[in-house]
């Protein structure tokens, strides 16, 4: 076995703490990454406290992992040592349904094996992420990384990146189109860079007027202060995409009716307590509301290419190990822009 040091939540009620741990001996096809960054997702707090139920502890969160290739297994054919690779929300599935068969094992109908707060194929072992300086993991889950840009803006990637990137690339975003970016935050201004990028035309529609500067240094065309404005009268069928990242509750309806006919709004956030949703704003139009989860391995390489050859990377703060419950309170007050890193050479 190999010994990892890590930082762990042993309940949903404590705090995250230095965390010795092994994972498995190498496989034939299994690569060992000595990680460099984890980014720090939202979602990690929210599994972390148990705020969506199910958590398994103790547990190691992270899923936004990059670092370098020190061992391959005998029938590695993908990597070599010394290679930058990454690791996202996910590191294996069935592979044999219909979802894992169609490159979008996010959906695997075996159930998907998360990179953390989940159990490995045996049912029994439980998985451990990226707060954590090594991780091991089959090849065909890993991801290969460019050199153009520095490791700690492309871990978020691996989440927020992907997140983003699915729903535009699935809703066919580009030039011409008018996409609606809800909330700027670690998704949201992923969405932003990501959209203006296919060449979309981007609006941000944000509470808070302090963001409006940096929504257009990302690549916004307009920004939107919701703040006491009815949307859906001075926007009325504006969008033919709405992402809507926010988390926390907040009216889906005013939004939904500033959606053009036969125009898509997608969830992305996962709010406390369910929306009620009128019939009458997707009747009236034929729009769709959808949800988006993250991507397959194939869609999270294409990401990852589109992004390099765009020179996109993450904004990000990059924090020692022993500042992550500091960096866990900042991020529920929205006080980063826009991701959190932790450098794992401090674990």
């Amino acid at each position: 076995m190999i010994s990892v040091k890590g930082y762990a939540a042993q309940t949903a009620t404590s705090a995250l703490a230095p965390f010795s741990f092994e994972r498995r001996e190498l496989g034939p096809k299994d690569i060992l990454i000595d990680i460099e960054y984890c980014g720090i997702c939202h979602s990690d707090i929210h599994q972390a406290r148990n705020e969506w139920g199910g958590s398994i502890f103790p547990m190691v969160p992270g899923h936004e992992i990059v670092g370098r290739v020190s061992q391959i297994g005998s029938q590695v054919s993908q990597f070599k040592m010394g290679d930058a690779a990454g690791v996202g929300c996910l590191v294996d599935s069935c592979r044999t349904c219909p979802s894992c068969k169609d490159d979008e094992e996010q959906y695997c109908e075996g159930g998907m094996v998360g990179t953390y707060n989940s159990f490995e194929k045996d049912r029994k072992t439980p998985t451990f992420g990226g707060y954590s300086n090594k991780i091991v993991v089959d090849e065909d889950y890993a991801l290969k990384i460019s050199s153009k840009l520095g490791l700690e803006k492309i871990a978020p990637l691996l989440c927020a990146g992907i997140t983003t990137y699915s729903p535009l690339r699935t809703w066919k975003a580009g030039k011409g189109d008018r996409v609606g970016v809800v909330g700027l935050g670690g998704l949201g201004h992923m969405a932003v860079k990501l959209a203006a990028a296919m060449g979309a035309e981007v609006t941000v529609l944000s509470h808070s007027p302090k963001k409006e500067q940096d929504a257009k240094r990302l690549g916004a065309s307009h920004f939107i202060c919701t703040e006491n404005k009815d949307i859906s009268t001075l926007f009325s069928n504006h969008f033919d995409l709405i992402v809507d990242t926010v988390s926390a509750p907040h009216d889906l309806n005013m939004y939904l009716k500033t959606v053009k006919k036969d125009g898509t709004m997608v969830l992305l956030g996962v709010p406390p307590e369910s929306t009620q949703i009128s019939a009458f704003p997707l009747i009236l139009k034929r729009r769709r509301l959808a949800g988006s989860l993250i991507g397959g391995i194939k869609e999270t390489q294409e990401m990852l290419d589109f992004c390099a050859e765009k020179n996109i990377g993450s904004e990000v703060e990059v924090i020692s190990a022993k500042d992550i419950n500091i960096a866990y309170e900042r991020t529920m007050k929205g006080d980063v822009r826009y991701r959190f890193v932790i450098d794992c050479k401090t674990f």
